[in-house]
């Protein structure tokens, strides 16, 4: 019974240690990388009008009530102690990491955004004005230049060789506690955010807090693969989503900032979106896969090209497009006026078409809503109206579309048509005015899906809308 109980007690000692050999282990990396990542500290000088009264910066919402005290100690003093700015001046806090020895460090746009000072704090305790040599708001990276030699710097690594599931490291200041190291896997990747188009993030369970933006994210092999930039949380705080910018995006990014003080993205000049299961059926597809066309931009390569309003593009210079998100990253990246090939599904055809890579505009389309009348009735359990030449000015319409006035039960909501919505074109029909629209509703036939091109606050958009049998 004794020996029994060795030999059992032997097993799990092996089985323990072979479960601890698998474990990564980060020291090494940590030591030969954290001196190359620092701190960085921003003011923005307080501009207050004559009758202001300067304020505590507002806490995130969702901050539990035991955290508040905590919080409010990093949130309006990042730095986690010393004299709070008795002027009104505002600090904020983040990460940031050097890649040359000559004293070029990056981290994110949104960390150093108004800065009137930057302070880069480095691991030897020294601290370094920064100049900030330029920014892109698009992709969230910043490139910084502090005077200084033989700094230690990272490594740049690939992050094309990532995959899902593999452990990587973040090192970085969250809520000012310096060098803080923490590590997760990689959840996802080409991740397609709200307001980061241009982006294609990596996914990771790292846990990342206020203060870790601009840090860097190693591989295991002690490579920087991507930058810190954001999280989604209902509370404000590390809930298990982190996202990073691959460093393939951040050094096309910085590369151009280095040249020319700014980044230049290309553009194709298209609104898409995603083929949901109900529109792949409406276009005949076996499938939903690639990025529907709903709105070409006047005067874009696009429209240059003849690209059409309901085309699916699938291909990008040879590049599978799976998902809407899939195709901004890859023209954004790809260098102003350079060849570029699509391949597109119209109306059941497959197609190829060569275009030009131009130069994204500054600005975004301004959006405008338009004001609602009279009220005809069809069918499909929405009124609709003809737009006024007021309504169309403000909608940037230059003819055609019905305006939805109201939206009862039945297949109109079901497929998510909403009051104020212009419908521009039912499946290859462009829709002209109120005759045309019912004409064209009563033909739809029974029980199969039928795409409907709608403008949505100044947005167009398809949507899936079936006629029950």
């Amino acid at each position: 019974m004794l020996k029994k109980m060795r030999w059992c007690v032997f097993l799990v000692v092996l089985f323990n240690q072979a479960v601890f050999a698998q474990l990564p282990d980060f020291t090494e990396m940590v030591k030969t990388n954290g001196t190359a990542v620092v701190n960085i500290s921003t003011t923005q000088k307080a501009k207050p009008g004559p009758d202001e009264t300067l304020k505590e910066q507002p806490l995130p919402e969702g901050i539990p009530p035991e955290m508040e005290e905590l919080f409010k100690h990093f949130y309006n003093n990042p730095n986690g102690g010393g004299d709070e700015f008795g002027s009104g001046d505002t600090q904020s806090l983040g990460s940031g990491f050097i890649v040359s020895e000559d004293g070029y460090v990056l981290t994110n746009h949104h960390v150093v955004k108004d800065a009137d000072e930057i302070i880069v704090k480095l691991t030897d305790r020294r601290e370094l004005i920064a100049k900030l040599i330029g920014s892109d708001e698009r992709t969230d990276i910043a490139v910084l230049k502090v005077e200084a030699t033989h700094l230690p710097t990272v490594t740049i690594g690939s992050p094309q060789q990532l995959q899902v599931g593999e452990w990587v490291l973040a090192i970085g200041s969250p809520f000012g506690f310096e060098q803080s190291v923490t590590a997760g896997i990689v959840s996802a990747k080409g991740r397609s955010l709200p307001g980061g188009n241009y982006v294609p993030f990596i996914q990771t369970d790292v846990a990342i807090n206020p203060g870790n933006s601009g840090g860097p994210l190693f591989n295991m092999d002690g490579k920087v693969v991507g930058i810190n930039s954001q999280i989604y949380s209902r509370t404000g705080g590390f809930m298990g989503l982190s996202f990073a910018i691959p460093m393939d995006v951040a050094m096309n990014v910085v590369d151009q900032i280095k040249a020319h003080g700014k980044a230049a993205h290309g553009w194709l000049g298209v609104q898409i979106q995603d083929v949901t299961r109900e529109l792949a059926e409406s276009f005949g597809m076996n499938k939903p896969q690639g990025a529907l066309v709903s709105k070409v931009m006047p005067g874009s390569p696009a429209e240059k090209a003849q690209l059409q309003i309901g085309d699916i593009i699938t291909e990008f210079n040879g590049q599978a497009i799976d998902k809407s998100g899939d195709l901004p990253p890859m023209v954004g990246m790809t260098p102003i006026n350079d060849q570029a090939t699509l391949k597109i599904i119209r109306q059941g055809e497959n197609k190829t078409i060569d275009f030009k890579i131009g130069l994204l505009p500054d600005q975004d389309e301004k959006l405008a809503s338009a004001k609602i009348e009279s009220k005809p009735a069809n069918k499909l359990g929405i009124a609709v109206t003809d737009l006024t030449e007021e309504q169309r000015d403000s909608l940037q319409l230059a003819h055609g579309g019905v305006l939805v006035q109201e939206v009862g039960k039945g297949t109109g909501k079901e497929a998510g048509i909403q009051r104020g919505d212009v419908i521009l074109r039912v499946q290859n029909h462009v829709i002209r005015d109120i005759d045309d629209f019912d004409k064209v509703a009563k033909s739809l036939p029974a029980g199969k899906s039928v795409a409907v091109l709608i403008q949505r606050r100044g947005s167009p958009a398809f949507l899936a809308l079936k006629i029950d049998k």
